[in-house]
């Protein structure tokens, strides 16, 4: 029996923001933490890597590079 596992390239990845400081404004709209809006916290597990970037880009905080998030894979 054979099992294929999808395995993604590992030059699409595109880390998550997250900072492990989650807490919500006051209205509940995004993350005090990362500033990431709530909808982007939400869908960022099906967003594609250009709609993760663009969330980077509106964040105005560069992409870090691979050796800072290649364990967390």
């Amino acid at each position: 029996m054979v099992i294929q596992v999808s395995v993604p390239d590992p030059d699409d990845y595109v880390p998550s923001p997250c900072i492990r400081r989650c807490d919500l404004d006051r209205k509940r709209q995004y993350c005090l933490g990362c500033k990431r809006l709530l909808e982007e916290i939400m869908r960022w597990g099906t967003m594609t890597p250009g709609e993760r970037r663009a969330v980077w880009a509106r964040l105005g905080r560069p992409i870090p590079p691979p050796d800072e998030w290649r364990d967390r894979i």
